[in-house]
């Protein structure tokens, strides 16, 4: 986001898991743009510890956009010049209901379940609803008129 601010840096955040339409459309994009460009990818590591292995990373990353832990969006600043919104939301809105057994089916948050389960469910409670800011934030950003 503070690199959108600037106002001249192509921006987008991708998962290809969850859209690979997206994901070639926003390399496009920022391959084109005559400045600087800064693609941000959700991409899990042996370390998030996909309860489903490694071999599933696709399918997780589809998940986390599913449930609105990573949101898909593009920020092109050349379309402000032809009278468009240079924020694009890709993302659908997401699934809330499932925000909670996203977390769960990674070992980096069950293992803090196990050990602190107070205060994990506490944190998963402050995740969720950041990401519910966040993504009224960019729906906001993404609905305004130019």
């Amino acid at each position: 986001m503070m690199a959108i601010t600037y106002g001249y840096v192509y921006v987008a955040q991708i998962a290809m898991g969850a859209s690979k339409a997206q994901t070639l459309k926003a390399i496009r994009e920022a391959e084109a743009y005559n400045g600087p460009s800064l693609i941000i990818a959700y991409s899990p590591c042996i370390s998030h510890g996909i309860h489903n292995g490694m071999e599933k990373a696709q399918e997780e990353q589809e998940r986390a956009v599913e449930c609105g832990y990573w949101q898909l969006y593009r920020y092109n600043p050349d379309l402000e010049a032809e009278g468009k919104n240079p924020f694009v939301l890709d993302s659908k809105e997401p699934q809330w209901e499932k925000f909670q057994d996203f977390l769960k089916g990674e070992i980096r948050y069950t293992s803090l379940m196990k050990q602190f389960p107070a205060e994990a469910q506490e944190l998963f409670v402050a995740a969720e609803n950041n990401a519910k800011w966040r993504y009224k934030m960019y729906k906001q950003m993404a609905d305004r008129q130019f």
